[in-house]
């Protein structure tokens, strides 16, 4: 009768120990789902990143003005008739201007 008591001891503590620690355990298992919730926020985050790309292929595709926003960022675009005005903020222009002499 010990022996047998002995016996369902050794197996309860053994499976236990699988349940704790092993494959599959409940703390592996927690860090799975915890994993899976960190994938879906950045894939949710990449998918409307996504959605705003199609969006701006869309304007890209049918309409001028789109490309005529990206032509005056990126490149400067300057229409007849418009008045191009530049602001040079002065705090940047003394901090170009001290980076320039403390290179030479």
């Amino acid at each position: 009768m010990r022996i047998l008591q002995a016996l369902l001891v050794m197996i309860i503590l053994g499976l236990q120990i699988r349940l704790w620690t092993g494959p599959g355990s409940l703390a592996e298992i927690s860090r799975l789902n915890e994993s899976i919730t960190l994938q879906e926020n950045e894939n949710s985050g990449l998918q409307s990143r996504n959605s705003e790309l199609l969006h701006e292929v869309d304007e890209l595709k049918t309409g001028t003005d789109a490309i005529e926003e990206m032509a005056r960022q990126e490149l400067g675009l300057i229409k007849d008739g418009e008045t191009f005005y530049m602001i040079v903020d002065s705090e940047k222009k003394q901090e170009s201007s001290s980076e320039s002499s403390s290179e030479q």
